[in-house]
């Protein structure tokens, strides 16, 4: 699946060859950061570092702005598909979860442009996958060594973009739920007690609170050496703060503002690209998978219900991490919202998505075929939109009304 996926969204990577959408902001930064020159302040650096470091090995061409973010996408969809096996032990649930979130839209569309996003999002899924890895490992140096994965992943992927914080607290949390859970709540200083026996409290605090915030700060290292206006390395608070002034201060309306509201129900997305190159019409539309994303919103009710009701702790996982990654857009005083920051909570809406398909698939009646008809119908979309979210090219300018099924859509 996820060969698959590299394959078809490799292809055509070069097209549009110039900037389009945000490439315009992080492209020219990524740039200038070869050079140490200040830009794009307002967001941390690893994922510009990202688009930087393929720049400068390939050159700077339209191939090497988009590849870094799409072997991230590719390596996130793996990182996915690892985490909800260990999350579940469930194999069915697990491929069905990672073939709705390949074909969920905004998956491969976001893998295809030089955004920090997908970095910042394909990293999340590998921190994830590497602590639930720990905990299935059996031996303690195993666990230890994916436990540190888990919290490198976890700090370049908060040095990508902010987004995926809400995310990155849940495996320290998780962890002290289970000892508690094991222990009670006198859970300090019991010896070799779980989740993982003899990983202490203070040494998984340092893997998944320190060892991140440390790798987080060290991504910023580029910015220490700037030719001008360099960041001091012990600096951190003043720092954060200039950022978040900067993100604040965007308040310019913008066309395709949007909130959270609208995007769980895919009602405004995003034009990337309608352009004529060449004599041929393209376009590219961020859009979410108009079968799965909302099916995702009926699963959702069945996950809350499932993780009350019938103890499901793996759907109880999925439904938070979904609940924070949008939380965060919630409670944000960010003034320009857009439809791309859905990107994380969409994924794991497919995870929950996965899980009750998975749980129809078991029943004996006539509900088990709506997991199947939710599968093809949700494969089969994609099939359809392909051309208006790949850009590629169009028989008419508005041959795009074609897929434009709502007028919000426009």
């Amino acid at each position: 699946m996820t060969g698959l996926f590299l394959a078809l969204a490799l292809f055509r990577l070069a097209e549009p060859n110039r900037y389009y959408f945000d490439e315009v902001h992080y492209v020219p930064a990524a740039l200038k950061l070869l050079e140490l020159i200040p830009a794009n302040r307002e967001h941390p650096m690893f994922g510009k570092e990202v688009i930087a470091g393929f720049i400068w090995l390939i050159g700077d061409r339209p191939v090497a702005w988009r590849i870094g973010p799409l072997l991230f996408g590719a390596m996130g969809l793996l990182a996915f598909a690892r985490f909800v096996w260990h999350l579940s032990g469930r194999r069915r649930a697990t491929i069905t979860a990672t073939v709705l979130l390949a074909t969920n839209f905004m998956w491969f569309v976001q893998s295809r442009i030089s955004m920090l996003d997908m970095i910042e999002a394909s990293l999340c899924m590998i921190g994830l996958w590497q602590f639930t890895a720990a905990l299935r490992t059996k031996t303690r140096s195993g666990a230890r060594a994916h436990l540190a994965a888990a919290g490198i992943a976890l700090g370049l992927s908060l040095g990508a973009k902010w987004s995926s914080a809400p995310a990155l607290a849940v495996p320290g949390l998780w962890f002290l739920a289970l000892r508690i859970r094991e222990t009670g709540w006198k859970f300090l200083g019991h010896k070799g007690a779980g989740p993982i026996p003899g990983i202490s409290l203070v040494e998984a605090a340092f893997w998944l609170g320190l060892l991140p915030l440390m790798v987080y700060w060290a991504t910023y290292a580029p910015a220490m050496f700037y030719t001008v206006r360099p960041i001091a390395p012990w600096d951190f608070i003043e720092q954060h703060r200039h950022m978040i002034a900067l993100q604040d201060s965007v308040k310019k309306p913008h066309p395709y503002r949007s909130y959270w509201y609208q995007w769980m129900v895919d009602w405004r997305p995003i034009w990337y690209q309608f352009e004529n190159i060449d004599g041929h019409q393209h376009g590219i539309v961020m859009l979410g998978n108009p079968f799965s994303m909302i099916a995702g919103l009926f699963a959702l009710v069945w996950g809350v219900w499932a993780s009350i009701c019938r103890a499901r702790r793996d759907v109880l996982t999925v439904v938070l991490l979904y609940a924070g990654t949008l939380g965060i857009w919630i409670v944000n005083g960010k003034p320009i919202q857009f439809y791309y920051h859905y990107l994380l909570p969409g994924a794991f809406l497919m995870a929950i998505l996965g899980f009750a398909l998975d749980t129809l698939w078991n029943r004996r009646d006539r509900w088990r075929h709506l997991a199947t008809v939710t599968m093809v119908a949700s494969v089969g979309i994609f099939v359809v939109f392909y051309p208006i979210i790949s850009g590629a090219p169009l028989p008419t300018k508005e041959f795009y009304n074609f897929w434009m099924w709502f007028p919000n859509w426009r």
